[in-house]
């Protein structure tokens, strides 16, 4: 592993004060210019700042310098302060529109009183607008609000101009009161509805109790959740959330683990089975061993995770952030152009200092900054819902693009729990002997069907000098003979004849069964034995509906070719690819990439290789460690219908993600030529502006709708 990977460390900070897809863009790169930190990158949405750094590494420097540049730092899990910005808006209406309405049904109130309410909305709530910009000046940059402090102060402006000329028929107070008010509530609007858009995360975060009861010395003792330690005696009572993630050691029962799994049955629980903490008992009394706890446990890892994903960019956010740096002093510098154009036209100063002011508050960038993270929060949290892990945003990019699907066969077709179905000694073998040498080589692994092997034994001895081979099956002694077992291809390669065997092994073959010898390391072939592995009740739904969206699914094992073969045609697989090693499986991804985007679906340490050289990896969690780190997509629970549903729900955030940028680009392209051509109005501006951010942010929302197989 490459050292350097090893100096780093992750960190996350919150950022408040943040407006627009501006600030982002200035805000990372005021933390990047701290001495150790090698990566960050921010989210508007989310108020958070992922910061990669040398260990050890200060992030007091960070905060520093948010706040030289105009931002405040904010501790993760510190709760929010508490704002009032709908009364706020509320208010700031009610004082705009007795100024708004008279303008609309043709009178006007004496200009005193336009004064004093137009006077009270920006004194009071446009300082908001005014300390930001001012930061934002100290800082030499420019965002949202200074586009609105800009615009309204040059609309208030002008009306005291005319007011103190003693010309009271061209006053602007509405139009400055009325900017103020509907921003206010735009803010306010895109707030409550990204709050909704975390509400995922929130509800995860939810799922542990804060207490816990333990059995110490024959009595239960409640205790701290965070108290809690690795082997600890859980008490869990019906109705109770599981405080932390265990294996079960009295009672049976029902767990709820829809929230985690997106399971929606109770999933029965048996003495040695693994309960996961948050989820929820049912009707019995459990005890379990507490087995992880803190960062290490299912659900805080499965949070972080998602936190992982919404915090990171696609890689379209990289040219919305480069376009956002440079946006906001072009559009001043346009409202500079337009109060030019029209006073040299001959319009007057008012109408090209207004039509200026139109130009300023309709470029609102926010929703350009909102369109990527609001959608990917609420695609990635309801995924989540459903048991589908998006651990990587630029796998949203990805799944849209996928022409082929590739299934490895055992544990993600099928149930993976393969039986013994039959023994075939060679001459001179017995099956008890065979049967014993077989499961003493096989008595250290967690393959499947060593698993199968050693449940037709008890008090096994485990081999001695044992050594993998990748793909092919184990070597090992077993009472001082050198033993080899494994599939046929190892027999091949080591020049071990199947003999008598070889047809029986074909009659197993075309039956579907999985076969493999046991064969002294010498020569001699001691026998033969056959496993039989169920599919999955989903497995060829999921494979009908790929192939329905006109997807090609392709079935990729490293089982022999007969059982291949049976398999792939109960599913309607009609490209089979057997015998792979795992080196055979990546090559074979790297070949049907040239035909088009790959997904690799798999569950396995050897499918590691082929999740990690597709596309876009989708891992069983009921599979191993290894191939859940190798996959961008973590499928929560081994129901192949996870498949297609997140492709689909991976496709359809990347769908919002750019329709939510095209509005975005698409208003302002509309909206500023036509405020600087004098086809707007402030209000009109202010209102559409407001529009345009809790639209987008709107638009992401319909993504809680989303079910799989919807």
């Amino acid at each position: 592993m490459d050292q350097g990977i090893l100096d780093v460390s992750r960190q996350e900070i919150g950022v408040s004060g943040m407006t627009c897809a501006g600030c982002v863009r200035r805000v990372e790169r005021a933390i990047a210019a701290v001495p150790g930190v090698r990566d960050v990158s921010v989210n508007l949405a989310t108020e958070r700042a992922s910061v990669t750094s040398s260990p050890g590494f200060d992030m007091s420097a960070v905060a520093r310098a948010l706040l030289a540049a105009g931002y405040a730092a904010q501790p993760i899990g510190q709760p929010a302060p508490v704002t009032r910005d709908g009364l706020a808006a509320a208010l700031a209406l009610i004082l705009a529109a007795p100024l708004v309405l008279p303008m609309l049904l043709g009178f006007s109130w004496p200009a005193w009183v336009q004064l004093i309410l137009a006077g009270v909305v920006q004194a009071v709530f446009g300082a908001r607008f005014y300390v930001s910009a001012w930061k934002a000046l100290r800082a030499g940059t420019a965002n949202m609000d200074t586009l609105v402090a800009l615009g309204t102060t040059a609309a208030f402006a002008l009306s005291l101009w005319e007011l103190s000329a003693g010309r009271h028929d061209h006053l602007y107070f509405e139009a400055s009161a009325a900017v103020i008010a509907l921003v206010r509530l735009g803010k306010w609007l895109e707030a409550r509805a990204r709050r909704q858009a975390g509400g995922a995360i929130r509800a995860l975060e939810q799922m542990r109790p804060e207490r816990a009861r333990i059995r110490r010395n024959g009595r239960e003792t409640e205790v701290s959740t965070a108290a809690l330690r690795v082997g600890d005696v859980l008490v869990i009572r019906a109705g109770e959330r599981i405080a932390a993630d265990a294996t079960l050691r009295e009672g049976s029962g029902g767990n709820d683990e829809s929230l985690l799994t997106g399971e929606s049955l109770p999933v029965f629980k048996t003495p040695g089975s693994r309960l996961i903490g948050g989820a929820m008992n049912g009707e019995a009394l459990l005890v379990a061993d507490v087995t992880a706890i803190g960062a290490e446990s299912q659900l805080t890892r499965m949070v972080r995770l998602v936190e992982d994903a919404q915090s990171a960019k696609p890689p379209v956010q990289r040219l919305v952030d480069r376009v956002s740096a440079i946006f906001v002093p072009v559009v001043i510098g346009l409202a500079a152009l337009t109060c030019l154009g029209w006073w040299l036209d001959g319009a007057g100063v008012e109408v090209a200092i207004i039509n200026a002011v139109t130009v300023l508050v309709i470029a609102c960038p926010c929703a350009l900054g909102l369109a990527t993270p609001a959608a990917i929060m609420v695609g990635t949290g309801i995924a989540a819902r459903h048991g589908i892990l998006i651990r990587d945003a630029a796998a949203l990019e990805q799944a849209q693009a996928i022409r082929t699907v590739v299934f490895d066969k055992t544990g993600t077709l099928t149930e993976g729990r393969p039986a013994l179905v039959e023994l075939l000694p060679a001459p001179g073998t017995t099956e008890d002997s065979l049967r014993h040498l077989a499961a003493s080589l096989q008595a250290g692994s967690e393959h499947p069907l060593a698993r199968a092997l050693r449940d037709t034994m008890t008090d096994l001895r485990p081999a001695s000098g044992l050594r993998a081979i990748p793909g092919r099956g184990v070597e090992g002694e077993v009472e001082g003979r050198r033993l080899l077992l494994g599939s046929g291809r190892l027999m091949a390669e080591r020049c071990i004849a199947i003999g008598a065997l070889a047809e029986d092994a074909r009659r197993l073959e075309a039956d579907g069964r999985t076969v493999s010898y046991l064969a002294e390391a010498e020569g001699a072939v001691l026998g033969l034995l056959a496993f039989g592995d169920a599919l999955k009740p989903g497995a060829a739904e999921a494979v009908a509906s790929l192939r329905a969206r006109g997807l090609t699914v392709v079935l990729l094992t490293g089982d022999n070719a007969g059982a291949a073969r049976v398999a792939a045609a109960a599913l309607g697989i009609d490209d089979v690819r057997a015998e792979a090693l795992p080196a055979d499986k990546a090559a074979a991804i790297t070949d049907l990439r040239r035909n088009g985007a790959v997904a690799m679906v798999g569950d396995g340490v050897n499918d590691a290789a082929a999740l990690a050289a597709a596309d876009l990896g989708l891992a069983m969690a009921t599979g191993t460690d290894v191939a859940a780190a190798a996959a961008a997509i973590t499928l929560m629970r081994g129901d192949p219908m996870l498949v297609p549903a997140a492709l689909d729900i991976a496709a359809r955030t990347y769908r919002r993600i750019r329709q939510g940028l095209f509005w975005a680009f698409v208003y302002n392209l509309i909206g500023i030529p036509l405020a600087a051509a004098g086809l707007l109005s402030p209000m009109v501006a202010g209102a559409a502006m407001a529009f345009s951010s809790v639209s987008v942010v709107g638009s992401a929302l319909l993504l809680r709708r989303w079910k799989p197989g919807a």
